[in-house]
């Protein structure tokens, strides 16, 4: 089993309520939603393991035992290109889990359709295989948000 943690803070619920179809019919993967607390705040790594994809709105790692974990900070935030985040790991890098990788304030993202909630989406599993006894509670980032299988 591998822990999953929060990576950020903020309120979390159930990722088939989010607005973007894509994420809440589960097509990337199951996963967790959070609506992220305001205030500047450093993202960290929910899993021990290898950076393969790092952008300033969404991040994809690796665990050694091959689980893939999305980390997506917002809905339609490539709009962006990367205004209000800091990147603060690299593309490549091999973390711990609550390990820091992108920095961004969630109040400080606007714009038409865009969204500040936070998925947290396990890679290569069917939908519906992850749920979280934290859904509807506040969370800190590094605090178990849910655990899954690999």
């Amino acid at each position: 089993m591998t822990e999953v943690l929060a990576p950020c803070p903020g309120r979390v619920f159930a990722i088939t309520e989010v607005s973007d179809p894509v994420f809440a019919q589960e097509l990337v993967g199951p996963g967790i939603a959070i609506e992220p607390a305001p205030g500047r705040t450093t993202v960290v790594a929910p899993v021990a393991g290898t950076i393969l994809k790092l952008h300033p709105h969404a991040f994809a790692m690796v665990t050694a035992a091959g689980l893939g974990i999305l980390v997506h900070l917002g809905i339609n935030t490539v709009r962006l290109d990367g205004a209000g985040f800091e990147l603060v790991a690299a593309e490549g890098d091999t973390v711990a889990a609550g390990d820091p990788m992108v920095s961004w304030d969630p109040a400080e993202i606007r714009g038409d359709e865009i969204s500040t909630t936070v998925m947290v989406v396990v890679l290569d599993r069917p939908a519906g295989t992850v749920s979280s006894p934290a859904l509807g509670h506040d969370v800190a980032a590094g605090e178990p948000l849910f655990s899954v299988d690999g």
